[in-house]
């Protein structure tokens, strides 16, 4: 069997971008087919959240989107996340400053924007939080879709080369 590549998606809080990304991530990887081959996680930069569910209006999104069977708990990235995975993904730049501030030299994980894989070419995931109403976060929903659906396609051809 396979060793499952490991992706571990953040946002600064872990209660809207980062998990919403981590349930598409779930959603698209079983869909494919692809349980056998990817695991994914998420973490905050900050400790405003841990402990807490995303927050209603990511929750809300996902349902209208059909992730219906999705929970999390918010938790604090770790230097031990930069061995454990393969792919850490950032939503923005300025969390993109913060990941390469904290990786150990030898760690294993890539470190990538996600929105880098947004076939729309739109690389910052915006932080939806302090929107009224839900208009942000169905963007940002929007847009990690995209992005998931052409990091898997893209690595799946990689893998089926070899």
């Amino acid at each position: 069997m396979v060793e499952k590549k490991k992706v571990l998606m953040v946002c600064l809080g872990n209660s809207c971008r980062s998990p919403m990304a981590e349930a598409v991530f779930q959603d698209q990887v079983q869909k494919m087919g692809l349980s056998d081959f990817w695991e994914v996680e998420s973490a905050a930069i900050l400790d405003y959240h841990i402990g807490n569910a995303p927050e209603p209006r990511a929750m809300s999104t996902l349902q209208k989107e059909g992730i219906t069977n999705y929970s999390h708990i918010a938790r604090q990235i770790t230097k031990n996340d930069f061995y454990k995975f393969d792919w850490i993904f950032g939503m923005d730049k300025y969390i993109m400053s913060e990941l390469y501030e904290m990786r150990p030299k030898d760690k294993r994980a890539t470190i990538e924007l996600l929105g880098k894989y947004d076939p729309a070419g739109i690389i910052t995931i915006r932080d939806p939080l302090f929107d009224v109403g839900s208009a942000g976060f169905e963007t940002a929903f929007q847009q990690a879709s995209r992005s998931v659906r052409s990091f898997l396609e893209m690595k799946m051809d990689i893998i089926n080369k070899k």
